[in-house]
């Protein structure tokens, strides 16, 4: 898989994911502001809930700007077998029963997951336990995660 192409790939869906938010979270807005939302006694929480809703979409619609800032400033590096697994490394786990599961070490954005044909790249921070193992790690390598083993067979 092109990593080139597969950050493009990531960045189009953070964008995405945050138009998709942004506009969600106007109309929490627009709700918690509506004048037909003005509690009424104290047990009329409508417009406070909806309040909540458009702080929390808010903020989560910061996170995504700034994966997305921090994805269109990334340079993608080559795998170096001296360093082993680093940020921007895509990495290729196999379990004991051969199957086999794509990851892109990226600095932001954990668990966005990236369909690409029949495969599928999810992507881990550094700061996941697996992203922690597997920095510096190089192909034949092992890692645990919980129970179970896989083994690095690729890394680009």
């Amino acid at each position: 898989m092109d990593k080139v192409l597969l950050l493009g790939r990531i960045v189009a869906t953070l964008q995405s994911d945050m138009q998709v938010l942004q506009r969600a979270a106007q109309t929490a807005y627009e709700a918690a502001t509506a004048e037909e939302n003005i509690a009424e006694n104290k047990y009329d929480t409508l417009g406070l809930e909806a309040s909540y809703l458009a702080t929390g979409q808010a903020r989560r619609s910061a996170e995504i700007r700034q994966a997305l800032l921090t994805y269109q400033q990334l340079l993608l590096r080559d795998y170096d077998p001296a360093r082993g697994v680093q940020l921007s490394s895509l990495v290729t786990l196999e379990d004991e029963h051969g199957a086999r599961r794509l990851f892109f070490v990226g600095p932001e954005a954990a668990g966005l997951k990236i369909d690409e044909g029949a495969q599928q790249v999810t992507v881990i921070t550094p700061r996941a336990p697996l992203g922690q193992q597997l920095l510096g790690r190089r192909v034949d390598d092992e890692v645990s995660l919980g129970a179970q083993i896989f083994f690095i067979v690729a890394i680009a």
